[in-house]
């Protein structure tokens, strides 16, 4: 175990001091030498009045829950040290403060700190031998956090009185802690092997791709591009993530990464049916004719095992079951990462990658989302996966974001009413599909009774009223079969409002919707929130997200409500969820740190990004 490893796992818990009192203070704690004058008992506590020669002032001492040993060890005369905190305690009748020990401890250890740990199995001998300020500045942190942490093993008078103003570390020491943390942590992810041999160094034409099209890139599309161009010409296989908005034109970036992958093949993976053939569809329309497209959803045991063909293949996690000859495989890409786990993904990877012994080449890797995992930020700061942003949009993002509850429905009616007229169209998102369904959990159930809370209307419970008072009203959520056919349908047609649930996150394009009304909005991610959101303003046009709540004053669904940049949104994701498990890939998200945070601390992540590079 490293020494910053030994450090972090011996971290004492709290300390106590056995300096003596010199002072009577409100509030001091310590060691004292009394000597008992009087004792009585009443209703098992025991009273105990005694003098302080250090002091020079009488003292009571008060034993709670006395026990017939307590008689004897503060018998009349006896003189002997105890360790307690002193109160002021005042007398209204006599208009007199006496100095008082509440249950105090009898001790024979004097003027040392002394750390308490959680757990007893630790020799202090041991701990201080080994931590040492030349230990800890051979393992490369700078010296003032190797000074901190000396003190915090080895606490002095000074460090004890700043410790216990609030008991807790204070500012210079916590900073310590935080830094040999994500010090530590970031050294063994550095050991951790994250870079492999390509497979295949790329250096395809985009000029045919370029030529077809319709319109012009945006410049931040271009940057992008340039970037992974970089990336697939280099023979170590490279890890990027496309971060941009919902509307941003990640598509003609991974469209324009299969053209600099070709001849050698490219493949595609998306949350959900419908995006995946969406992504088909613009594939087929701008990438050359030569390009072999194929589009894979089924999971059947008939078809699972058939070869993947193609130039560029397209699909859901149906990929994951076929087979075939994999060798051509240059690129691995997945949409809306955040929709899938880590081992989904890599497992996908390790398809495509070639062992040859104990070497292995990976496939080039391209993740694409507006709002990337908590454990995908944390590896970007760390610096352990490239990225791209694209901030640019090809239209300007205009949404409102308004955090709604019942008392506001007959202004959200009208609203949908004036938008219906403009010949816009309006999205409503339930939160199941209906009241006995599966996604009713118990936990769901709970927090509704505790918080004494009526539930959520279902889908199926909503259609009623929505289908009496609006014309042209479509229904659909994810079990429904014919959800493809209701969503063209709704889009192409003259549909007015869609009932649906968040199976619309992802894979849809409806130019024309203007409000969308997420049901329950608390219960969802951000990721997912945002994902909704950014249904709405497609094309410009004046966009409203509605957040129907029961709990309006819900912080974090206030702070999403003024955030409309992805970036941050992942940022605040990463500050709510945390940043997972780097290291082992176990947890997407969760609590990892005990004292570094990603969100707070970024300074210090930089300080041991730049020790580590020199």
């Amino acid at each position: 175990m490293s020494i910053l490893s030994y450090c972090l796992a011996n971290i004492p818990k709290s300390y106590d001091t056995t300096y003596p009192i010199n002072a009577i203070k409100h509030g001091e704690r310590g060691v004292m030498q009394i000597k008992i004058t009087q004792k009585k008992s009443h209703n098992n506590i025991l009273f105990i009045d005694a003098f302080s020669k250090q002091l020079d002032s009488f003292i009571r001492i008060i034993i709670f829950n006395a026990r017939p040993y307590h008689s004897q060890i503060f018998s009349v005369d006896k003189e002997l040290c105890v360790l307690g905190t002193l109160e002021i305690q005042h007398d209204k009748f006599t208009n007199t403060t006496t100095p008082t020990l509440i249950n105090p401890k009898v001790t024979t250890q004097q003027n040392t700190i002394v750390m308490q740990f959680k757990t007893r199995n630790i020799k202090l001998s041991d701990l201080q031998h080994k931590i040492t300020i030349q230990a800890l500045l051979d393992s490369n942190i700078p010296k003032k956090y190797a000074k901190a942490i000396h003190t915090i093993f080895n606490p002095d008078i000074y460090f004890f009185k700043e410790y216990s103003k609030n008991n807790t570390f204070p500012h210079t020491y916590k900073k310590a802690l935080k830094f040999i943390e994500i010090f530590n942590y970031t050294q063994k992810l550095r050991k951790k092997k994250t870079s492999f041999k390509a497979k295949f160094s790329c250096n395809g034409s985009l000029d045919d791709f370029l030529q077809k099209l319709p319109f012009k890139l945006t410049n931040a599309q271009i940057k992008a591009i340039d970037e992974i161009k970089i990336d697939l010409m280099g023979k170590e296989a490279c890890r990027r993530i496309v971060m941009g908005d919902v509307g941003c034109g990640k598509t003609m970036i991974i469209l324009a990464s299969v053209m600099i992958a070709y001849p050698q093949k490219s493949i595609l993976m998306a949350p959900t049916t419908i995006l995946a053939k969406q992504l088909y569809e613009e594939a087929k329309k701008y990438l050359p004719s030569y390009i072999n497209i194929s589009y894979v959803i089924s999971t059947s045991k008939k078809e699972s095992k058939e070869p993947l063909y193609g130039d560029f293949v397209i699909g859901t996690q149906a990929l994951l079951y076929k087979d075939g000859d994999l060798s051509e495989f240059a690129l691995v890409m997945t949409d809306e990462q955040h929709r899938f786990g880590t081992n989904v993904r890599a497992r996908l990877e390790q398809m495509i990658e070639k062992k040859n012994g104990n070497e292995k080449t990976k496939p080039h890797n391209i993740q694409f989302s507006a709002t990337p995992i908590p454990r995908t930020m944390a590896m970007l700061k760390n610096n352990i996966i490239s990225f791209s942003f694209i901030k640019e949009l090809p239209f300007k993002k205009d949404i409102d974001t308004i955090i709604i509850n019942k008392h506001s429905f007959l202004h959200l009616i009208t609203h949908i009413k004036e938008e219906i007229n403009k010949n816009n169209q309006v999205a409503i998102i339930y939160p199941r599909i209906e009241n006995n369904d599966e996604l009713a959990s118990q936990t769901e159930i709970n927090d509704i009774k505790k918080r004494n809370q009526i539930p959520y209307m279902s889908l199926k419970d909503a259609e009623e009223y929505w289908t009496k008072n609006f014309k042209y009203v479509f229904s659909t959520h994810g079990k429904d079969k014919e959800k493809e056919g209701v969503l063209e349908s709704f889009a192409n047609t003259t549909g007015s409002i869609l009932l649906a649930t968040t199976m619309i996150e992802v894979g849809i394009s409806l130019p024309r919707l203007s409000i969308i009304v997420i049901v329950g909005a608390e219960r969802l991610g951000l990721a997912s929130l945002h994902q909704l959101r950014g249904r709405v303003s497609r094309n410009g046009l004046k966009g409203y997200c509605y957040l129907y709540t029961h709990n309006t004053n819900n912080e974090r669904l206030n702070r999403f409500a003024n955030t409309l940049s992805g970036f941050d949104i992942a940022e605040l994701d990463l500050e709510y969820r945390n940043s997972g498990d780097l290291l082992d890939g176990v947890l997407q998200s969760g609590e990892h740190f005990s004292y570094f945070s990603f969100l707070d601390d970024e300074d210090l992540l930089k300080e041991t990004n730049d020790i580590l590079n020199i």
